[in-house]
């Protein structure tokens, strides 16, 4: 059974940061594309960042610069460090695994996911 758990979010001042973690169990973590998500209240779910096996990373425009993702393959850990946090970053934060051999920015192109974790950024 394939398991993600997020852990990591919270209420921080803007201009803060966050390190988002996601330990994933039952599946070959070495070889899976990774990625994060955010949705806010009444919006649709949307693409944050994800590494695929190689480790190469890919950024939603609007957090170019000031997020990076990275995994840990010993630990089946991937992370999402938050710097220079805004307001609108505010929402929940879903961790995903994809079985895909290419790395994929879409919802549909994971097929695990976590609970999520809040963030919330105060102004």
């Amino acid at each position: 059974q394939v398991q993600l758990v997020e852990s990591g979010g919270g209420l921080v001042q803007a201009g803060g940061s966050l390190r988002l973690s996601c330990a994933a169990s039952g599946l070959p973590f070495t070889g899976y594309p990774m990625g994060w998500f955010r949705q806010a209240p009444g919006k649709e779910r949307e693409f944050v960042a994800a590494i695929g096996w190689s480790r190469n990373t890919y950024y939603a425009d609007s957090v170019k610069g000031r997020f990076t993702i990275s995994r840990d393959n010993a630990k089946n850990t991937v992370y999402l460090q938050m710097n220079s946090l805004k307001p609108e970053d505010t929402a929940v934060y879903y961790c995903a695994a994809s079985s895909r051999l290419r790395v994929g920015s879409r919802p549909p192109d994971y097929n695990y996911w976590g609970q999520g974790t809040q963030v919330t950024v105060s102004s």
